[in-house]
């Protein structure tokens, strides 16, 4: 099979395995100093003027992450390795993102946490990039939906054991050490058996006007992308507001005494209540060959979690929200993701079109 071909065997669960694990080292490279660490460091940096340094160095990152998905995306397309197109990607953003961490575990002040967030994001996106496109790469269309689920689970996964790896080390260089050790592990697998099909068909030359033409993808054209890729976008916009606040939500609004170990608690909730949605549902949505409905349905229940944690801020409603936000969300990640994989614009974008539609803002796929 020739690396731009429609893929029609299916994956074993081996290589489904070793993908997971490298999502969920991305997104615990992410989620443990989006829900604890960074907040936890812009309190002992500016601990009266917190909000700020916390907004600052995510909403920069933020803008970085947003350039750099695209990007790394259309760039892993373009790769003519003998290790296939994603293998390489994966590999240096691993040890990119680990570096960009170990920044951050020695930042003091603004500056450094600044540089080493914005490395964390920069890299991740490699990593995610290459990751999201293995998907439409590797697994036939009656698959997607399964295997999305466990993407999906890939997500939450990453959001627990990011949370649990920075509450267990205790301290705020050590989560950083703590994540960055599990990130450089999780893509190692992948790594070794990705059996990765090389580009056979060497990409026209570089042209930077077409290279920049190539981001955009006209909803007219493509009506399912473009309206995929806005309600992914308010989904995202909804996620992040909520969850980058959460550990001043649980420590200012609600007054829980330890915040950090509320995170945690929290999220192993949401992980349980989305683990049990995410596989069954992406795979009934393949039974059926439907996807939109589940969508649909999906975002109303998350709209009513949001209306719980705004209205009800205790801790009984912080436990409520998380339940129900995490039975919606379960649905919306595995089938959503399987929904984005078909109505991709072409297959040598594949891992440009995605991610630039997945990770449109600061990564955000967990509690609120």
């Amino acid at each position: 099979m020739t690396a731009l071909a429609e893929p029609t065997v299916r994956v074993r669960a081996g290589w489904t395995a070793a993908v997971v694990l490298a999502n969920v080292g991305v997104f615990a490279a992410w989620f443990g100093p989006i829900q604890v660490l960074l907040a936890k460091q812009s309190e002992a940096v500016a601990p009266g003027n917190k909000e700020f340094v916390f907004g600052l160095v995510t909403g920069v990152g933020a803008a970085v992450s947003v350039i750099a998905t695209p990007v790394f995306g259309a760039v892993s397309d373009r790769t003519t390795s003998r290790f296939g197109r994603r293998v390489p990607w994966t590999l240096g953003g691993a040890i990119g993102g680990a570096a960009g961490l170990l920044v951050l575990a020695g930042a003091q002040g603004i500056a450094l946490m600044l540089v080493g967030w914005c490395l964390v994001q920069l890299f991740g996106n490699a990593v995610l990039a290459a990751q999201t496109a293995t998907v439409p790469d590797r697994v036939p269309v009656d698959q997607r939906g399964l295997v999305g689920g466990w993407v999906a689970i890939a997500q939450v996964l990453g959001a627990l054991v990011g949370t649990a790896l920075v509450t267990i080390a205790g301290g705020i260089g050590l989560g950083y050490v703590a994540c960055a050790g599990f990130l450089a592990f999780s893509v190692v697998p992948y790594v070794l058996r990705a059996h990765d099909t090389p580009l056979a068909v060497q990409p026209p030359p570089f042209v930077l006007r077409e290279f920049l033409r190539g981001f955009w993808v006209s909803p007219r054209r493509y009506p399912d992308f473009g309206w995929a890729w806005l309600t992914r976008f308010l989904f995202n916009v909804g996620n992040s507001l909520g969850l980058l606040y959460l550990f001043f939500y649980l420590q200012d609004e609600v007054g829980v005494p330890d915040a950090t170990t509320a995170v945690l608690v929290l999220t192993a909730i949401y992980s349980v209540c989305v683990l049990t949605t995410a596989i069954a549902f992406g795979g009934w949505s393949d039974r059926i060959g439907r996807r939109k409905i589940f969508v649909i349905g999906s975002g109303l229940v998350m709209a009513v979690a949001g209306v719980i944690l705004a209205v009800w801020p205790t801790w009984p409603g912080a436990i409520l929200g998380a339940i129900v936000l995490g039975i919606g969300f379960g649905v919306y990640l595995s089938v959503d993701f399987a929904l984005i994989t078909e109505v991709l614009p072409n297959a040598k974008d594949r891992a440009k079109d995605p991610v630039s539609y997945t990770n449109l803002t600061v990564p955000a796929n967990s509690l609120v």
